[in-house]
């Protein structure tokens, strides 16, 4: 699978939202420009900052509908998927990837503390209903009040043949370096999420 895309700068957007709390097509439309005129190398819809949990799946469809004409393919667009149900995660990913998202962003399940079992069943999941697109977790303790383990990583990137890299926005450096030194082998993306630590 072809992940050269994987690079730069990929800035999770916001999801404009008008008083009545429709979409705010222009703005976003706007901010997309914005971001790709900028420079940045991609564009992740419906991640924290885009309040998917916020969002049911037919606003999600209409927001990345917009989200994929205004780019165009002029950068990747990654789609975000951040449900604690299962099910769900799956729904959404399909649909980000049958509308032209370049790659599905996992994030652990929020709230609940599952088993290393449980997560590795919830990320294998939503990663084989997708298998020809590109997949990568999504590591964000301080949102989730849990980290995915060294361990589970490393079995998850050297067993799921799509699953080809990740976001840590664990904000140690030294976990982001372990994630890339233990699972090198297998051509693992390892992005840092933290903003103060990106120059690092």
């Amino acid at each position: 699978m072809d992940t050269s895309f994987i690079k730069g700068i990929i800035p999770p957007i916001v999801t404009p939202i008008k008083e009545d709390e429709t979409l705010d097509e222009a703005a976003l439309r706007n901010l997309i420009d914005f971001i790709i005129e900028g420079g940045c190398s991609g564009i992740l819809a419906f991640g924290s900052n885009g309040e998917f949990y916020m969002m049911e799946e037919e606003e999600m469809e209409r927001a990345l509908a917009v989200m994929l004409d205004q780019v165009d393919g002029r950068v990747p667009l990654y789609m975000g998927v951040g449900n604690i149900r299962t099910s769900k995660c799956i729904r959404i990913a399909q649909m980000g990837a049958s509308m032209g998202a370049k790659a599905v962003s996992i994030l652990q399940p929020m709230f609940i503390k599952p088993t290393d079992e449980e997560l590795k069943g919830h990320i294998k999941s939503i990663a084989a209903s997708v298998p020809d697109t590109a997949v990568l977790l999504y590591n964000n303790p301080g949102r989730c009040g849990y980290a995915m383990s060294q361990d589970v990583v490393e079995e998850l990137a050297h067993s799921i043949p799509n699953l080809v890299g990740m976001k840590d926005s664990s904000g140690d450096l030294t976990q982001t370096i372990e994630f890339i030194r233990r699972n090198a082998d297998v051509g693992f993306r390892v992005m840092c999420g933290k903003d103060t630590l990106i120059y690092s």
